[in-house]
């Protein structure tokens, strides 16, 4: 008769005791405990595990993912974000029933025995070698919370996320080898109170206290011994018990566990059957996640928020690192929206365009001088459901808006003209500026070669009577297409697109800007967020400051964390954006933005509609307050805005000033309701539509109100960098002052007038 293979037909005792014996042959004793040794059952062989002693002997436990709370900027909820629905709490804001119940289910030796419970061991090899199984079962609730960091750490990693729930002696022994240091250094109850906050108790939440108010809409302080049972019981499969989908089988589940504390002697035979008794009664609170579940209309400024986070490199080196950072969760970020503007850019939108129309809508309000995006908001709103969209129609492409932006027709004009004065052309130099004309060529690039107009292009003017000659002023008035192609051929190209770099405008899909004189029109796709902080350089005085969304964020110790500040920097002269100010307010005065005009307060800006009315914009700023409103079609198929009902209104043609305009007026409007208004610096505009005929001072807007006085870093209050000024203005605006010296001389300033008219392209 031949020897027999080790371990063969043995039974499940003696494969236990073998089991046991090699453990103290091996040499390995922990804690008092008898831990089986690398190659006790083969391991080393299996390539299963490393050598028990060369596992790392540190547990790393990561912080828990948790809800982050997005509040504005007054400390009002916009919107709870998670990866994992989690809110830790301590042992003491947990039920004692809920301790009880988790301890007699899942480790009813739990305060009895070390890291390792030697008889749960030794019934789970006696049944493994009964059944022809795999190593499984015995585990301790000290193991099951190792494992459950194991699954934590790995996040959304589904490779890593098998590998930590693998039902393998490999994993088995490093659950046993980082238990015992958890024993060690944690106890019992610090033990239990993590494993509670760990643990997934199915509907999406994570952690007894989340457990508690998906089920029961209450705190885990407060829930009773029948509902602590049920809870429990979840955590052996939390799909198979799942209340809400199986109530009989989860009171099944739940009676088997009140039973459980009957035989550990936590609670009498008679407080059992009376919870036996009750039926399973929920009040469900269904999951709220994301920023489909932002308030006032707040979820696309949400997910700018979120996105903000995901690129700046101040949250981490690269996208992974801060990707784990955010899905970790447990932050308080305030943000710099501000409910007043939110609010008022809500109304007018609703009252100007319709969910359903065929077109849409985006507003964005920016503090000029802070860069702090106040508020954002558009027609179709965020969501999944028809009319709904998850393309955030404010920002560019990386940040979730559009693949290409927006061409913004005429609004790209004020940034020729900057780029023209930075070059030393005078505000009154005319041009012929003829109702048709060929692109002249060729043009200066920013390199060697220069732009030619091989294919003899033409431009017109958008009505036949807009002949010139023209001067800067009367043409942004009138917005005159062929007068500022002619500036931008005498400039060159260059001037105009790095005047642009250093004014953010670049195209939404993250391009570079074309060097061709047709961008002088607008003919290049833009976001809103781009050109309301672009125009707010203007409202400023010519300094720039970057777009900011975050004002400060806290972890769930309360700590700061570092936060991406608004860099500001001079792009222009003060004497250039005080006389782009000047030339705008004519434009909102007399000119083509008309409707946008404010009562109480000085406001500049520019119309824009493009070729075939597939997008209308106006941009436009008061000192303290700059805004972006464009109309057009959202989807990939163009909506020409002719013959069309918008917001139950008829429109024969929508232009800039036609319902953009009217859409900004009410928003900025609400916003700075209240709030103090500051005048422009303006200069002395030359008219130079008749020859030999002389300028007055640019009007302002009529303002009625006095200022009134705001808090310190409200929209509307007093800004930095230079923006808001109230020093001098002329032809008596408010803020009064003397007025300043003729900045172009050799140009004569006397009287004359705006010349008002239609818009241009």
């Amino acid at each position: 008769m031949g020897k027999k293979r080790s371990g063969a037909g043995l039974t499940g005792p003696q494969q236990a005791a073998k089991f046991l014996g090699l453990s103290v042959l091996s040499g390995v004793v922990l804690a008092g405990i008898a831990i089986p040794g690398a190659g006790a059952l083969g391991l080393a062989a299996k390539g299963t595990v490393e050598g028990f002693d060369e596992i790392p002997a540190n547990l790393k436990t990561p912080p828990l993912s948790q809800r982050t709370t997005i509040l504005d900027a007054e400390g009002g909820l916009i919107a709870t974000v998670y990866s994992r629905d989690r809110q830790v709490v301590p042992l003491t804001a947990i039920s004692p029933y809920m301790q009880k119940a988790i301890v007699a289910i899942e480790d009813s030796r739990f305060y009895e025995h070390g890291a390792v419970d030697l008889k749960g061991i030794l019934r789970a090899v006696n049944r493994n070698a009964q059944e022809g199984g795999a190593a499984q079962g015995a585990s301790t609730l000290t193991q099951q919370y190792v494992k459950n960091v194991f699954v934590e750490e790995a996040g959304d990693d589904e490779t890593k996320v098998r590998e930590a729930q693998e039902k393998s002696l490999g994993r088995k022994i490093r659950e046993l080898k980082y238990s015992i240091q958890v024993e060690e250094e944690l106890g019992k109850k610090k033990i239990l109170e993590n494993y509670l906050n760990i643990t997934y108790f199915g509907q999406q939440a994570y952690g007894i206290e989340s457990a508690s108010q998906r089920y029961f809409s209450k705190p885990a302080k407060e829930l009773t011994l029948d509902e602590s049972a049920l809870l429990a019981g979840l955590v052996q499969s939390p799909s198979r018990y799942d209340p809400v989908n199986d109530n009989q089988e989860a009171m099944k589940r739940r009676n088997v566990v009140l039973q459980r504390m009957v035989d550990m002697k936590d609670i009498s035979q008679a407080e059992a059957d009376e919870a036996k008794k009750k039926p399973v009664q929920l009040k469900v609170t269904r999951p709220k996640n994301g920023c489909i579940t932002a308030v006032k209309g707040a979820g696309f400024f949400c997910d700018y928020v979120r996105n903000t986070f995901l690129t700046d490199p101040v949250f981490g080196k690269t996208r992974e690192e801060r990707a784990k950072l955010w899905n970790r969760g447990g932050l308080t970020v305030r943000t710099t929206l501000d409910p007043q503007s939110q609010d008022a850019v809500n109304e007018s939108i609703k009252d100007h365009v319709s969910q359903d129309d065929k077109v849409a809508t985006a507003v964005t309000l920016v503090q000029p001088g802070t860069g702090r995006v106040v508020a954002m908001g558009q027609s179709k709103p965020y969501g999944f459901n028809k009319n709904e969209t998850q393309i955030n129609f404010s920002v560019d492409k990386r940040m979730g808006g559009s693949n290409f932006g927006f061409p913004t027709g005429s609004t790209f004009k004020p940034f020729v003209a900057a780029a023209a004065l930075e070059e030393g052309i005078s505000p009154g130099k005319v041009y012929q500026s003829p109702y048709q004309m060929e692109y002249p060529s060729p043009v200066q690039t920013c390199g060697d070669k220069p732009w030619v107009n091989t294919k003899h292009e033409r431009l017109e003017n958008e009505q036949e009577s807009e002949v010139g000659p023209y001067g800067m002023n009367q043409a942004m008035a009138k917005s005159v297409n062929t007068y500022f192609v002619e500036m931008i051929t005498e400039t060159g190209v260059c001037p105009v697109t790095e005047m642009t770099t250093k004014l953010g405008v670049i195209p939404a899909d993250g391009t570079k800007l074309a060097e061709v004189p047709a961008i002088a029109l607008g003919t290049e796709g833009m976001s809103p967020l781009t050109m309301a902080n672009a125009y707010a350089a203007f409202a400023n005085r010519g300094t720039y400051c970057t777009p900011v969304s975050i004002e400060s964020i806290t972890d769930t110790h309360g700590k700061a964390l570092t936060v991406p500040k608004s860099k500001c920097e001079r792009v222009m002269s003060e004497r250039t954006a005080d006389t782009i100010n000047s030339l705008l307010l004519g434009v909102v005065d007399s000119g083509t933005g008309t409707a946008a005009g404010l009562t109480d307060r000085q406001n500049a800006g520019k119309t824009g509609t493009t070729d075939s009315r597939y997008n209308a914009w106006f941009v436009g700023y008061t000192p303290n307050m700059s805004g972006a409103t464009w109309v057009g079609s959202g989807g990939s198929k163009q909506v020409s805005m002719e013959n069309i009902t918008i917001g139950g209104q008829y429109y024969d043609k929508v232009y800039g000033g036609g319902l953009p305009g009217p859409i900004w007026k009410q928003a900025v409007s609400g916003a700075l309701s209240g709030r103090e208004a500051p005048s422009f610096v303006t200069v002395p505009l030359p008219d130079t539509g008749n020859p030999g005929g002389a300028s007055k001072p640019t009007p302002p807007n009529n303002p009625t109100k006095p200022n009134k006085p705001v808090k310190p870093g409200k929209p509307g209050g007093q800004v930095t960098g230079g923006g808001g000024a109230t020093g001098a203005t002329t032809g008596g605006a408010t803020g009064g002052g003397s007025t300043p010296p003729n900045p172009f001389p050799g140009i004569t300033v006397g009287p004359g007038g705006v010349i008002g008219g239609r818009e241009g392209q």
